[in-house]
């Protein structure tokens, strides 16, 4: 009776690895980029000055490498989502905030795809996307790549949105004792760069913005 026991509870536990494993695989993974209105990366005396006044907008990039979502095969397609909100993203005194985003799908995608690249996208941001006010189709070329500490992308969306970014360089630091004062918007893997430029020109949020200049981006991966 006992090794009937011990034999069922090692072949529970083995399912349980199994399960556990097959849930720890990404069934869609590759780069992200997300840029915002205020220095994400900085000292507490910058911040402070931002804090309530600046920041309420943001622009969330993710550039499928491999995977399925929802069934659809999305390899080499991305979506953008710009979000405007009503308080400074990522003050976690308020965190989760909601916002009204548009969402930019890329214009390779088919009707199904397109699809699950808006649900990808209202998936990942979560509450930040609590009322979707456009979604509209572009072609979108994102880079990622060519420093040694993965710093430097951009992302084009023609009449929309422009990105540049950049590695943190000596001439970057102000205060002496700047880090990561805000957190991704999204649960990545990613590391605080230079944004010189981020810029969103289209409809659907009754404003257009454009940041020049700024420690205000994340780059990274993601994985879902």
């Amino acid at each position: 009776m006992q090794i009937k026991l011990l034999t069922c509870a090692i072949l529970a536990t083995a399912a349980l690895s199994l399960f556990a494993a097959k849930q720890a695989s990404p069934t869609v993974s590759g780069d992200y980029l997300e840029v915002r209105s205020c220095d994400v990366y900085t000292g507490p005396c910058f911040a402070n000055a931002e804090m309530g006044l600046t920041g309420k907008e943001g622009i969330l990039v993710w550039k499928v490498r491999q995977g399925i979502w929802r069934g659809t095969s999305l390899e080499g397609l991305s979506v953008i989502a710009v979000i405007k909100t009503d308080g400074t993203l990522g003050d976690l005194r308020y965190e989760p905030r909601s916002g009204r985003a548009v969402l930019i799908v890329d214009a390779k995608a088919d009707a199904q795809q397109r699809a699950a690249l808006t649900d990808l996208a209202k998936t990942m941001a979560g509450r930040l996307i609590s009322e979707v006010s456009e979604v509209k189709s572009s072609a979108i070329e994102m880079t990622v790549g060519g420093c040694s500490k993965a710093g430097c992308a951009s992302v084009m969306a023609p009449n929309l949105v422009g990105i540049s970014t950049r590695c943190f360089g000596d001439k970057d630091h102000i205060c002496g004792n700047e880090d990561t004062f805000y957190p991704p918007l999204t649960d990545v893997d990613a590391k605080p760069a230079f944004t010189e430029l981020a810029a969103y020109s289209g409809s659907g949020l009754d404003l257009t913005w454009q940041s020049v200049g700024t420690r205000s981006a994340f780059l990274g991966t993601f994985g879902m």
